[in-house]
Order: C-alpha cells, then structure tokens, then sequence
C-alpha cells in the first residue's frame, strides 16, 4: 500500500514548528548526559537527599575525583554548594527529578 505524504504547507508548518537548531542542540546535550551509567547512578542516589562527594563516591562506589568528573555542573542537573572544603551536591530542581523518574518509570514497563 502506499503511505500517504503531506502536501507542502503541512511539511512546511511541521517545519516552523521546530525548534531552532541551538535549542534542539542543547536538548540532544542534557540527553548525552543522561547516556553514561555512572552519572545516572550518581544523580539516582541525589534523587531523595543532598549528599557530599565522600558519601556520593560510597554510594556509587567510584572514587572522590570520578565523582567530580562525572558531575558535570554546567549540565543544569546538579547544583553544588561548599561547606568548609567539603562540597555538597543536590539535583537542581524537581525537573531532573520529574526526567530521572519518567525515565524509571519507561524502563520498568
């Protein structure tokens, strides 16, 4: 059978719906960030509480410095405050929370 194909306004009005490039690419980042295990596990264990990297590097059983690395705090998915030389990490708002469980919730299914 023969799929059916849009006339040229429908293609066009699909196309200025779409967001502009710098913001598909920023998207396709936060999304390259939730790609690595490591960062997930570190960001699933900041689910409930704030932790410091000595507890986050115990939780996920990684080292101090990997905890830091893997943190990325330009991603917008952490937020991070310093206590003394101890730094405290928390996840940045209850959107990283809504992702990380619709996230669970899809793979559970």
């Amino acid at each position: 059978p023969e799929s059916a194909q849009l006339d040229e306004a429908a293609i066009r009005r699909l196309q200025d719906d779409l967001p502009d490039d710098e913001v598909l690419y920023d998207l396709a980042e936060l999304f390259r960030v939730f790609g690595d295990s490591t960062r997930i596990k570190i960001l699933y264990a900041l689910f409930e509480s704030e932790l410091c990297v000595n507890d986050i590097a115990q939780v996920v059983g990684i080292s101090q410095s990997a905890v830091s690395h893997r943190l990325l705090k330009t991603s917008k998915l952490v937020k991070f405050r310093r206590e003394g030389k101890a730094m405290y990490y928390s996840l940045d708002d209850d959107h990283v929370r809504s992702m990380i469980a619709l996230g669970m919730e899809h793979t559970e299914e």
